[in-house]
C-alpha cells in the first residue's frame, strides 16, 4: 500500500475546497494508525514520517497533499506538531 505526497497549487486546493474541510492538530508524538477509509489531507504545518508495516518510511510536510489507502498499517512519528485539512473518502 502506498502513500501519495503532491504538492497542489492554489487553484487545486481551491477546486477542491480543501480549506473547507476540518482541521486537525497533534503535538510532537509518535503511535500507531489504521486507516479505515482512504484519508487525503494537506499539511498546513509540521513535519511527518511514516513508516507501513512493510518497513516503507513516507516523510512530508507543510504544503504537501497526503493520500493514505484505506487498509493502511502504518506508525505515524510527528517531529513537528502538525495541523492538516483532512477528508476521508468512504468506499
Amino acid at each position: 500500500m502506498k502513500i501519495s505526497v503532491t504538492r497542489p497549487d492554489s487553484a487545486e486546493i481551491a477546486r477542491r475546497k480543501i480549506k473547507s474541510w476540518p482541521i486537525w492538530e497533534k503535538e510532537a508524538s509518535e503511535f500507531d494508525w489504521y486507516y479505515d477509509d482512504t484519508e487525503e489531507c494537506l499539511l498546513l504545518e509540521g513535519r511527518v514520517a511514516v513508516t507501513s508495516e512493510d518497513g516503507s518510511r513516507t516523510e512530508f510536510g507543510a504544503g504537501d497533499f497526503v493520500t493514505f489507502p484505506k487498509g493502511l498499517r502504518c506508525t505515524w512519528k510527528i517531529t513537528e506538531p502538525v495541523k492538516k485539512h483532512y477528508n476521508f473518502i468512504q468506499e
